[in-house]
């Protein structure tokens, strides 16, 4: 995947990473730019235990087909301190590595993290949106800032997650029963239409597959990468999410540790539908920061 030029340098101190999020932040489109999601590339990271490693996954995933269809590792060395609200500059570098390493131009970027419930309203949906210059968002598993009203039992249920009186996102609630995720818009979408797609992505578990499948594979990459020096000569692998049907797609319902191979490998059959899904638009990783 071809991606734009970045806007700025990484060499940045803290202070002056804060004025860019806060300059960058006027960037942000809270408008539907496409009306037909099918393509989803859900995105995650995780870091080595000295601080010193960042391991990115990409994971693209078919919202129609309800498949995989490629997946994707990268690491990179950490350039940039932890700094709370800042996480995206430790981040983004290997998550833009992992995406240019798809072969198939997604619709919209899953992260699991912030967007625009963050307190500059500049998280990590934001930042990598804006920079690849498409649809984003963000779905958290826990709040960062602000407040909301209790939720119902159901699937479904949701309550605005409120800032200084401003909506900055949605609590969503994705099985019947089961604590809520975090919604908010990244870039070029807007808050209804990301909480649809969460919630259409939410098959089976709490989070969408797109970033529950990407959390999976990075802590797999992450074990893999940790462990090498000690496994024994001719002992397998990452383990792959799923297995490939015919098509060369991954089978989701696969048994995720029961299958071994590359952990950059990418799979074959990203050809849009004739029927893509249409979404209709309506009038350490402390905090996922």
């Amino acid at each position: 995947m071809k991606l734009p030029r970045l806007p700025h340098s990484w060499s940045l101190t803290p202070r002056q990473a804060i004025a860019l999020q806060q300059q960058m932040a006027g960037l942000v489109s809270p408008n539907l730019t496409r009306h037909r999601i099918q393509f989803i590339a859900g995105l995650d990271a995780a870091f080595s235990k000295d601080d010193q490693l960042c391991f990115a996954t990409a994971v693209l995933w078919d919202m129609r087909g309800q498949r995989v269809i490629e997946q994707h590792t990268t690491t990179r060395r950490l350039a940039f301190p932890y700094v709370p609200g800042l996480l995206s500059f430790r981040e983004v570098p290997s998550l833009l590595a992992a995406l240019r390493k798809l072969k198939c131009r997604p619709d919209l970027l899953m992260c699991d993290g912030q967007g625009l419930a963050h307190p500059r309203r500049f998280g990590l949906a934001c930042h990598l949106g804006v920079i690849c210059g498409l649809p984003s968002l963000g779905c958290a598993k826990s709040r960062l800032i602000g407040t909301h009203t209790g939720l119902p039992r159901p699937r479904g249920s949701r309550a605005a997650l409120l800032d200084k009186g401003e909506v900055i996102g949605t609590v969503l609630r994705t099985q019947t029963g089961i604590k809520p995720v975090y919604v908010s818009i990244g870039h070029k979408i807007d808050l209804r239409t990301a909480e649809e797609i969460v919630l259409a992505c939410a098959v089976r578990h709490r989070l969408p597959e797109p970033t529950r499948l990407a959390d999976r594979l990075v802590t797999a990459f992450k074990r893999d990468r940790v462990g090498r020096e000690k496994r024994p000569a001719g002992t397998p692998s990452l383990p792959r999410i799923g297995r490939s049907n015919r098509r060369g797609a991954l089978n989701q319902d696969a048994d995720f540790g029961s299958r071994t191979g590359s952990a950059e490998t990418s799979f074959a059959g990203c050809s849009a539908s004739a029927d893509p899904v249409s979404v209709a638009s309506s009038p350490r990783r402390r905090g996922q920061m």
